[in-house]
């Protein structure tokens, strides 16, 4: 266990504390009164609904929170002016009711949010409108659980007054919207748009339906469907991820060529994106009749999203609500029509916070290629991929939660838990779901992966303990499922739920040797879960780990070493994936590794990207910066070399998806290369111990929960230099380490001030100082240091 200090104790807590209230509101809703209104059909699917309520304000308060829940997106006016673009979630906070696997029926409360609609609104009368989009609709590779109806729930309070949805509004299935169409894609829960704007309520202008100077005087009254807590839509559950960033409408990367205004010759316009971003097309056109169709789809050939526009007469403007990736927009607009814009709209989960600059260009790019990836596999859940399925694989999360940390902000970490709550809370007889949270489909390799994985990495890096005490006890009731056999391992699980899955890794298949590889798993999630009940104080719970991982470790060894980690023949099956995990995980002896990196990992690549980077991080644990780093640049190479390429393919050299997000080479780049890790938790200690191999210079930014850390690093032959710009305000502890490198350290200085020199520390040292065959090692206070080593 890290032991954890008193000092530290009470830093972590504080931490906490501020973590739990940036998300959560100042109190809960009062809902007295608001209805969940609709049309009078519960649906239909695809169903864009528009609601309009006008209020008359005497004086308006400083704050003004409205609190808003829909099945399933809605977007928010006041007085015609947008207040908030895309706002709820995919239904599923957490369960209302037990899975019902004969109906497959998986009952779940609601979502709300909070928005401060105080700088919209004026004296007198004011215009409230949302836009509501129903799904209706489940998939079998979702996350989003269907509440079978469509439904709006809406309450303010603005000073004394008392706004709530109810029979007092108006609403009306906005006829432009065409809900006939058929899905996209099987396993995509979003639908593709068709508008016809000859239907349009006067939508993008200034006499809009969302508008004060419409009127809805012929619009039906909403109809109520019920109060809060009502099902299907059950409690309601604050939504703890922030608003998506909304980046704006913007130019295209090739915006000056197109030449705009011009008028269509009717050809396909290709639009450039700076990288491969997640967007909502838009344009501006003047059409001489009505009727003419645009249609609009990207280069990425697995997108299932597309938009159909049918004109309307005389100028006009639109942008497709349903969000498309790719790195080219494709706009086919029919010959004669007008073209006066062409944007787009980005909308992100945070910011893309973490930076990573090196002097070798190929692991440079690399590292932007790998962030893009996991960005657009970033919006309402984390997903494998954003335009077959995005589904929330757990095993893809585990993957991707290694580069959270070091490239997204505070909304990246909340989108984690977010990912871990719903995981570990919908289950079925202690069996966690791969496929979450929709259906509880086991793929062990990847439930074991997630708890060793992603569960304790989010703790440390947040210190959040109320988040590890609600998902701890689904942990430990998953890995005692696992009996153990005579020889001191585990059996081997297959899953034992009716849909599970035997899976480990695509790669090359006929070389996966799967019971090394499980086991291996299995210790290091009851190694991670030991370190979390030790946090929670589960002393019976710790014997229990620790009888086991006693027991697994040397009975391994007799089972599957030969020169190597193999369950049969090692002639035939010299598998990367079985020795790497062997490594990471702990339960191979260190003086394996030189073995393993030799004969398995730097000959035979066998594995997919999903287990590439645990190969990668393996050679690292065993000291081979240099060997992980080349192995990187063989299994990548073809990628970055593509050009018109920025994320990273589903299958290696260019198989799959083209954005995939089991890809995690920024781990090793940012963990092992820069040498930036959480010693203790949330950040409260972290070291710095750069193993740059060949490169000259790295710089990178850290966002960690205490605030960015930025480092830069140079070497040459005779010093190394590390300027260092460390949060102060929670008086973090760092320790730095200066590279040996096969020399011997002369003197190192402080922010100008030469304090270790000839072998030992100055008087005006007062840290820590140590050493081992790599490091000189320095204990510091958090702040800014410039450290200039010098070798003999």
């Amino acid at each position: 266990m890290i032991p954890i200090s008193k000092k530290t104790t009470k830093f972590i807590a504080s931490l906490s504390l501020i973590l739990l209230t940036s998300f959560s509101f100042s109190q809960t809703p009062n809902w007295q009164g608001a209805q969940w209104i609709w049309q009078q059909e519960d649906g239909p699917s695809n169903t864009w609904m528009s609601f309009r309520k006008t209020i008359f304000i005497n004086e308006i308060p400083e704050t003004v929170e409205a609190n808003i829940s829909v099945d399933s997106k809605f977007w928010l006016w006041i007085n015609g002016e947008m207040v908030l673009f895309e706002g709820g979630l995919s239904r599923g906070p957490s369960q209302a009711g037990e899975w019902d696997r004969k109906n497959k029926i998986t009952p779940a409360n609601s979502w709300y949010e909070t928005d401060n609609i105080q700088p919209y609104l004026k004296k007198g009368e004011n215009t409230i409108a949302i836009l509501v989009w129903y799904w209706g609709r489940e998939t079998h590779k979702g996350t989003h659980i269907d509440s079978k109806k469509g439904g709006l729930l809406f309450s303010v309070n603005i000073g004394g007054q008392k706004v709530v949805s109810d029979a007092s509004w108006k609403a009306i299935q906005h006829p432009a919207y065409d809900n006939t169409i058929e899905p996209s894609s099987k396993a995509l829960v979003q639908y593709s748009i068709k508008y016809d704007s000859q239907k349009a309520m006067n939508d993008w202008s200034d006499k809009a339906w969302y508008t004060s100077g419409f009127s809805d005087k012929n619009w039906p009254k909403a109809i109520e469907k019920g109060v809060a807590g009502t099902a299907p839509w059950y409690n309601l559950e604050p939504n703890i991820m922030p608003h998506l960033i909304n980046h704006g409408l913007q130019d295209y990367a090739n915006t000056t060529d197109l030449k705009l205004p011009f008028t269509s010759k009717g050809e396909t316009i290709k639009c450039k994106l700076p990288f491969n971003k997640q967007i909502t097309p838009y344009f501006e056109i003047e059409a001489k009749k009505a009727g003419d169709t645009i249609f609009i789809t990207t280069d990425n050939k697995r997108n299932g999203i597309t938009a159909t526009y049918i004109t309307k007469a005389g100028t006009q403007s639109f942008e497709s609500f349903s969000w498309m990736n790719g790195h080219e927009i494709k706009y086919t607009i029919p010959a004669g029509v007008k073209v006066k814009a062409l944007k787009y709209r980005w909308m992100s989960v945070g910011e893309m916070a973490g930076t990573f600059e090196v002097d070798d260009a190929f692991y440079q790019r690399l590292w932007w290629m790998g962030n893009n990836t996991l960005f657009v596999c970033a919006r309402d859940n984390f997903m494998d991929c954003p335009d077959r399925e995005r589904t929330l694989w757990i095993g893809d999360v585990a993957d991707q939660t290694g580069y959270i940390f070091y490239s997204m902000d505070n909304a990246g970490r909340q989108l984690l838990k977010k990912a871990i709550l719903q995981t570990l809370a919908f289950n079925e007889n202690g069996v966690i779901g791969a496929l979450g949270p929709l259906r509880v489909r086991e793929l062990v390799a990847q439930s074991l992966q997630f708890i060793a994985q992603c569960v304790w990495t989010y703790y440390l890096n947040t210190g959040d303990k109320e988040t590890l005490e609600k998902v701890y006890p689904y942990m430990y009731n998953y890995l005692a499922l696992f009996p153990m056999k005579e020889n001191g391992l585990p059996e081997y699980r297959k899953g034992k739920s009716p849909d599970a899955w035997d899976w480990v890794d695509w790669g090359v298949k006929n070389t996966i040797d799967s019971e090394p590889i499980q086991a291996a798993f299995y210790y290091l999630a009851l190694n991670e879960a030991k370190k979390m009940a030790e946090v929670l104080g589960k002393q019976d719970d710790i014997k229990w780990y620790t009888n086991r991982l006693q027991t697994m470790k040397p009975a391994f060894d007799k089972a599957y070493w030969k020169n190597g980690f193999y369950s049969s023949n090692p002639e035939n099956l010299k598998d990367d994936r079985a020795n790497a995990i062997a490594i990471v995980s702990g339960i191979a002896k260190p003086e394996y590794y030189n073995q393993i990196v030799d004969n398995v990992l730097i000959p035979n690549r066998f594995s997919s990207p999903h287990f590439e980077w645990i190969a990668e991080e393996a050679m690292c644990i065993a000291g081979r910066h240099k060997e992980s780093l080349q192995r990187m640049k063989d299994q990548y190479q073809s990628q970055v070399d593509k050009k018109e390429m920025t994320t990273l393919y589903e299958m290696f050299p260019n198989g799959g998806s083209y954005n995939h997000a089991w890809n995690a080479p920024n781990t090793i780049l940012s963990k092992y290369i820069a040498g930036v890790v959480p010693t203790k938790v949330a950040w409260s200690e972290y070291e710095i111990m750069p193993n740059l191999v060949h490169l000259k210079k790295l710089k990178q930014t850290i966002p960690a929960v205490i605030g960015d850390i930025i480092i830069d690093v140079e070497k040459t032959d005779s010093t190394y230099t590390l300027n260092l710009k460390s949060p102060e305000v929670w008086k973090t502890t760092v320790i730095v380490g200066i590279p040996k490198a096969g020399k011997e350290i002369s003197k190192v200085a402080f922010n100008g001030v030469v304090l270790w020199e000839k072998g030992k520390a100055n008087k005006g040292m007062n840290s820590g100082v140590s050493e081992d065959d790599k490091f000189l090692k320095f204990r510091l206070s958090s702040q800014n240091w410039l450290i200039k080593a010098t070798y003999k």
